[in-house]
């Protein structure tokens, strides 16, 4: 007669099979984690409304320098009247000249995105840090915690400065300005840091109540 004893062979195969399919599951549920946010941008069930002829070829520009149009401008493209000031505002405080580089603008974003755990602008900005700065290190750090990064003073100056702005913006103080000029940066790089840091506290926010999700392609850029 055949005791249970005699028979753990069997039982480990059963085992080893389970363990298999769970491994097979669990990594298509991590090739699967980005699929469908190309689709599903938001959890907002809002079509997409009438562009204006600017904002129309503003995407057409995307696509031909992009290769694609970034997920919140198609989040915003609802309504025209809202995503031609937002295309306006991000421009001007993230293209157009400044004291600040393009680089430092986008560390900036990814910073206060960090604090405030914004999945969209973490990922779209963490790239955009990753492309600027040809470290992808630097991305993860900005993303994971900046105070680890090896910084200029400058750098850290401007971080911790944006970053209490959008953690304790009641506590600024003439001091917390005073500390921006002695690491170089004049008044109106200031404004241009407090611009920044408010508008993708702005973001932040939009973005994370409506889940909205970051392309795809931002994964696998500059890595």
């Amino acid at each position: 007669m055949m005791r249970e004893s005699d028979v753990p062979t069997k039982r480990k195969k059963t085992s080893n099979i389970k363990a298999n399919q769970t491994g097979i599951a669990t990594a298509g549920a991590a090739v699967s984690q980005s699929a469908k946010d190309d689709v599903e941008i938001t959890a907002l069930a809002l079509q997409r409304g009438k562009l204006s002829p600017a904002m129309e070829g503003y995407f057409g520009k995307c696509e031909e320098k992009l290769g694609f149009v970034p997920n919140v401008l198609q989040a915003y493209a609802f309504d025209n009247a809202k995503l031609e000031p937002f295309v306006s505002m991000y421009n001007d405080l993230m293209l157009a000249p400044s004291g600040l580089s393009k680089l430092e603008r986008e560390m900036i974003a990814v910073a206060v995105s960090s604090h405030n755990k914004c999945y969209y602008c973490l990922v779209a900005h963490g790239a955009a840090v990753r492309a600027l700065s040809g470290d992808p290190a630097l991305g993860e750090l900005m993303a994971m915690n900046y105070r680890a990064a090896r910084l200029s003073k400058r750098h850290r100056a401007m971080l911790d400065f944006a970053v209490k702005l959008t953690a304790e913006p009641w506590a600024i103080e003439e001091e917390d300005r005073e500390g921006l000029r002695k690491a170089g940066f004049s008044d109106r790089d200031i404004w241009d840091i407090a611009a920044v840091a408010g508008f993708y506290n702005m973001s932040n926010r939009v973005a994370s109540a409506t889940d909205m999700r970051p392309n795809s392609v931002y994964h696998k850029q500059a890595r």
